[in-house]
C-alpha cells in the first residue's frame, strides 16, 4: 500500500520539532510494515525530509493545490493525517471537503475524519460530551460577529475564548470585559479555519491535567501517561511547567479522570494517539473536559520521552490495522504495546521563551502559547528534577534566586506572584523566602500547595547553606549538607556561592557528592514482565551496584545537540546531529567491535535526536559537570 503522510510545515510557535519527531517515526513505522511512503512537507530542515526516511519526498507548500498535484502524480492508496499536527489535520479536512480524496479514491487511515471533526468542531464536541454525560463548562458557540455581539452582555466575565481548528491557542485569550471579548472574539473568528469560536465560563485557578491515551480499531485502550501542570488553568499547557506523572492527585482522583479520558476516546472512535485535557477543582471532586486533540500532539513527545513508550510509532501501526496486543514495544523488546508504562521517577518540563531576545515584549502568559521550545529533566524527586530543568534552560538563573524578584517591594512581588509570566516561578520562591507562607502564595497564585511545599523545601536547604556560611562552617555537618544540596538538585556554582567557600573547600567534598549524582544505565531482568528493561537511575552509596558484571566499559560522548529550541537554535542543528548519529557506517562499526558506545546527553523534548532508537543508551540531563552521565 502506498501511504501519503502530511508533514507539519515550518517551525512556528505552538508547532515545533515534536511533529518532525512524530512524522519521522510514522514513516519508519509504515515502512517496517512493508508500505511505501509518500511524504509532503515544506520544511527542509527536518529529519523526516532526510533522504531515506520516505520512499517519495515532495518539499512543497502545504496547501490543497499542491497536495492534489502530489496525489494525482503518486496515486496513493491512503492518507495518514494525524501525525503532522494541526497543519496535517486541517489540510486533510480541506482535501475531504473539496472532494479530492473521493476523486482519487484515497482512504483516510487511523482516526476517521468524522471523529476528527467531532473533536475539532466546538459545537460537535460539546454535544458529544453531553451525550456521554461528561461535564463541559458552560459555553456559547459563535460563528459570526453578529452572534458575538449578541452575547457580549450575556456571558459571565472573565471568560475564555477558544477558536476551532487553530494551533497553540492562536486567536484565543481571556476576556475580562465586553470590550476585550469583542476584540479577541473578532480576531478568533478571522483566524479559525471554520470561522468558529467558543466562549466558555472561566475556570481560572483550577488544576489542569492531561492524559495521553491510545486506542486501536478493536476498541482496546490504554493510558500511556498522565501529566499535571504546575500552573493553574488560564495558562496554555505549552507555556506551563508540566510534571509527569501527576503528583497532587489522589488515587480516586487519578482513576476518575483516567476513566473519563478512556470513555472520551471510545466515544470519538479515535484510532491511534489522543490527548485529553481536563480541568479539576482542587477543592472538590468536580472536573470539566476542556478539549481533545485527536492526533499526536506536543504532549505526546513529552509522554513518549518520559515513559519510553514510542507513541508515534505505535499510532502509525494502529493506522494500518494492527492492534495494541499485536504491536511489539520496541523499547522493552518482548512486551506488547498494550502494557501501560509505570514511572518510578519524576519528569519535569519547563518551557523556553524567547523574551531574552525580545526584551520589550509582553511577558504575560495566557491561553495563547508563546514558548519556542522546552527542556525536560528526570530525577528521583520533584525537587531535583525541577532544579535540573531550570539549569537546562540556558539562562542566567541556575537556581531559585533572581535579582529582579529580590529587588521588588512587597506589593509588586505579590503582583508578580499573581500574574503568570515566564519569571513567575522565581516570584513564587521569593515570596516563600520572605515568609509569606505556603497558604498565602497559594491564594495569590493558585499553584497547588504540594508544589509550593517542595519549593519551600529547596529554600530551606538554601537557608541552611547561607547560615553555615555565616557561622563559618560550624554547627553543621558540612560534608552532609553539601551532599544533601547536590542530591536535591543544587548545582555546584550555587552551593559554592551560598557557602562563600573557595574552590579548594568544595573540591574536598566533591568526590562524595559526585558519586551521589551520577546516572548509570543497566539492563536487568524484570521479573514482573519477564523482559529486559533499561533502568536509569542516580548512584548513591546505598544503591551503587556491582558494575563488574556490566562487562564492557562505556565511554560517554557529551553531546550538546540537545539544547532547547530557541529562536537562534533551529531544527537544522538537531538534523545534523541526528543524521550523524544515524550513520550506518558508524553504528555498524561500533556494534561489530563492541568496544565502546556513544551515549549522548539531551535535554530537549521535541527532538528526533533524543528518540529511543537513535542511541543506545542516551541520557536526559544538562551540560554541566555535576550532571555528567559517567558510569562508574
Amino acid at each position: 500500500m502506498k501511504v501519503l503522510v502530511i508533514g507539519s510545515g515550518p517551525i512556528v510557535i505552538g508547532q515545533a520539532a515534536e511533529f518532525d519527531y512524530a512524522g519521522t517515526q510514522a514513516c519508519k513505522s509504515l515502512r517496517e510494515e512493508g508500505h511505501q511512503v509518500v511524504l509532503i512537507n515544506s520544511n527542509p530542515a527536518t529529519i523526516m525530509t532526510d533522504p531515506g526516511v520516505a520512499d517519495f519526498l515532495y518539499i512543497e507548500p502545504l496547501n490543497v493545490d499542491f497536495c492534489e498535484r502530489v496525489i494525482a502524480r503518486e496515486r496513493p492508496d491512503a492518507l495518514l493525517p494525524t501525525l503532522g499536527g494541526q497543519t496535517g489535520l486541517n489540510l486533510a479536512t480541506q482535501l475531504a471537503d473539496e472532494g479530492i480524496l473521493e476523486k482519487y479514491n484515497v482512504k483516510v487511515l487511523g482516526t476517521p475524519l468524522s471523529a476528527i471533526k467531532k473533536a475539532e468542531d466546538r459545537e460537535s464536541f460539546r454535544s458529544l460530551m453531553r451525550e456521554i454525560k461528561e461535564p463541559v463548562p458552560e459555553s456559547w458557540i459563535i460563528q459570526s460577529e453578529a452572534e458575538l455581539e449578541a452575547v457580549l452582555d450575556v456571558v459571565p466575565y472573565p471568560c475564555i475564548i477558544r477558536p476551532a481548528y487553530t494551533l497553540g491557542g492562536t486567536g484565543g485569550g481571556i476576556a475580562n470585559d465586553r470590550t476585550e471579548l469583542w476584540e479577541t472574539g473578532r480576531k478568533g473568528l478571522k483566524l479559525s479555519m471554520r470561522s468558529q469560536i467558543m466562549v466558555e465560563r472561566s475556570l481560572l485557578g483550577w488544576k489542569e491535567v492531561e492524559y495521553e491515551v491510545m486506542r486501536d480499531s478493536n476498541g482496546n485502550c490504554i493510558t500511556v501517561c498522565n501529566m499535571e501542570n504546575l500552573d493553574p488553568m488560564g495558562v496554555h499547557t505549552g507555556d506551563s511547567i508540566v510534571i509527569a506523572p501527576s503528583q497532587t492527585l489522589s488515587d480516586i482522583e487519578y482513576h476518575m479522570l483516567r476513566t473519563a479520558s478512556l470513555k472520551i476516546i471510545q466515544a470519538l472512535g479515535i484510532e491511534g494517539g489522543c490527548n485529553v485535557q481536563l480541568a479539576f477543582n482542587p477543592d472538590s471532586f468536580d472536573y470539566y473536559i476542556i478539549e481533545v486533540n485527536p492526533r499526536v500532539s506536543r504532549s505526546s513527545a513529552l509522554a513518549s520521552k518520559a515513559t519510553g513508550y514510542p507513541i508515534a510509532r505505535v499510532a502509525a501501526k494502529i493506522a494500518v490495522g494492527k492492534t495494541l496486543d499485536e504491536i511489539e514495544n520496541q523499547v522493552t523488546g518482548t512486551t506488547k504495546a498494550c502494557f501501560e508504562p509505570a514511572l518510578d521517577y519524576v519528569v519535569v518540563k519547563i518551557p523556553r521563551w524567547p523574551f531574552d531576545k525580545f526584551a520589550t515584549a509582553d511577558r504575560s502568559l495566557f491561553t495563547q502559547m508563546k514558548a519556542t521550545g522546552e527542556v525536560m529533566a528526570i530525577d528521583r524527586s520533584f525537587e531535583a528534577a525541577f532544579m535540573k530543568a531550570i539549569r537546562g534552560l540556558e539562562i542566567k538563573q541556575k537556581d531559585l534566586r533572581h535579582p529582579k524578584m529580590q529587588a521588588l517591594p512587597d506589593e509588586e512581588l505579590r503582583f508578580a506572584i499573581r500574574k503568570p509570566t515566564d519569571e513567575r516561578l522565581w516570584a513564587l520562591a521569593e515570596g516563600l523566602r520572605r515568609g509569606y507562607g505556603v497558604d498565602e502564595v497559594n491564594r495569590l497564585s493558585r499553584v497547588d500547595k504540594w508544589f509550593l511545599r517542595k519549593i519551600d523545601h529547596l529554600l530551606a536547604v538554601e537557608k541552611r547553606l547561607v547560615q553555615t556560611r555565616d557561622a563559618l562552617g560550624e554547627g553543621e555537618n558540612l560534608g552532609g549538607l553539601i551532599e544533601e544540596a547536590f542530591l536535591i538538585g543544587f548545582p555546584s556554582p550555587s552551593i559554592l556561592e551560598l557557602l562563600g567557600a573557595n574552590s579548594a573547600m568544595l573540591r574536598a567534598y566533591h568526590r562524595v557528592c559526585a558519586e551521589s549524582n551520577r546516572w548509570v544505565a543497566e539492563h536487568k531482568d524484570r521479573e514482573d514482565f519477564k523482559t529486559r528493561f533499561l533502568d536509569l537511575y542516580p548512584l548513591t552509596s546505598e544503591t551503587e551496584p556491582d558494575l563488574s558484571k556490566a562487562g564492557k566499559q562505556l565511554q560517554v560522548a557529551l553531546d550538546e545537540a540537545g539544547a532547547p529550541k530557541r529562536d537562534d537554535f533551529p531544527t537544522e542543528m538537531e538534523f545534523i546531529h541526528a543524521a550523524s548519529r544515524w550513520s550506518k557506517y558508524i553504528f555498524q562499526v561500533l556494534r561489530e567491535i563492541e568496544r565502546q558506545k556513544v551515549m549522548p546527553v539531551f535535554k530537549m523534548v521535541d527532538t528526533c535526536a533524543g528518540e529511543f532508537e537513535s542511541h543506545t543508551p542516551y541520557y536526559y540531563g544538562t551540560f554541566e559537570q555535576e550532571d555528567d552521565a559517567v558510569p562508574a
